[in-house]
């Protein structure tokens, strides 16, 4: 985990307070588009509960990463949506077979490990799949770096997919890219309401974020974009990208859970075959 000092926003107000808003007014998105100034125009327009709009200092810019895909072109003919995610799988973690097919979830070229390595095949063309964006975290920020200079504020932004967690039901939205946000909060070495001492606490607040986000905009809603507003402490300075939500990913010797358990139980079963009978 990175050490650099970082430069925050103000401090937290004395009352603490959340707002989302995720505007319609986006287009359907297609390669080479100018996906900074649609989003621009979106959240410019959009009104905010106490009438103002647009976007202020401590405002963090929520985008899927569909349309970041679609904008930086990385729509691909495809007639087997198999191929592609056999084409973007890096490590397969476990495969489970079910009355559609093969569910499978892999490690990417990004790092992270997801149901289908994150091809999708849904609101694209027929014989088309979407990949993720080849560098979610550059992908923020250019769209950071655009949006300061429209608006003069101090923004963050969040690139976000979907994805399923190892020990719980249902899907959740984690940020994939990020930029001008501290992605992790560590606490550990400060102490909790009762003097105790904080020795594992690491918050990810770019996922949080994700999922304040997608609470809003929801899947179906062709509302790409979401400004969440209230958490400017953990906006960085202007000039201050961050680390970017490849911080975010957990690299393979902090992972226990590396493979799948039937996997994991098969690799076992056929090393203590081939080892043969214990002595004695």
């Amino acid at each position: 985990m990175s050490e650099r000092p970082r430069t925050p926003g103000p401090g937290a107000p004395s009352a603490a307070a959340l707002q989302a808003l995720s505007p319609d007014g986006v287009p359907e998105v297609r390669p080479g588009d100018d996906l900074a100034a649609l989003l621009h125009d979106a959240v410019a327009g959009a009104v905010w509960p106490d009438g103002t709009t647009g976007l202020r200092d401590g405002d963090v810019v929520v985008v899927t990463s569909k349309v970041v895909s679609k904008a930086e072109g990385r729509v691909v003919a495809a007639d087997d949506r198999e191929d592609a995610i056999t084409a973007e799988t890096v490590r397969v973690v476990a495969t489970r077979a079910h009355p559609g097919g093969v569910l499978r979830i892999v490690e990417n070229r990004l790092g992270l490990v997801m149901a289908a390595a994150g091809v999708d095949a849904s609101n694209t063309a027929l014989g088309t799949v979407l990949l993720l964006p080849e560098d979610p975290d550059a992908s923020a920020r250019a769209l950071r770096a655009r949006l300061q200079a429209a608006t003069g504020a101090r923004l963050g932004v969040v690139v976000t997919d979907t994805a399923g967690r190892a020990w719980r039901r249902g899907l959740v939205d984690l940020a994939i890219g990020a930029a001008g946000v501290a992605v992790l909060e560590d606490l550990r070495g400060h102490d909790d309401h009762h003097g105790r001492r904080l020795d594992v606490t690491v918050t990810a607040v770019a996922d949080e974020i994700a999922s304040v986000a997608e609470l809003l905009a929801g899947k179906t809603s062709q509302r790409p974009v979401t400004v969440v507003r209230g958490l400017g402490r953990h906006v960085l300075a202007a000039d201050d990208d961050g680390d970017g939500a490849h911080e975010l990913v957990r690299g393979a010797a902090e992972d226990m859970f590396r493979e799948g358990s039937a996997e994991a139980y098969a690799r076992g079963y056929a090393a203590g075959r081939a080892a043969g009978p214990a002595d004695g």
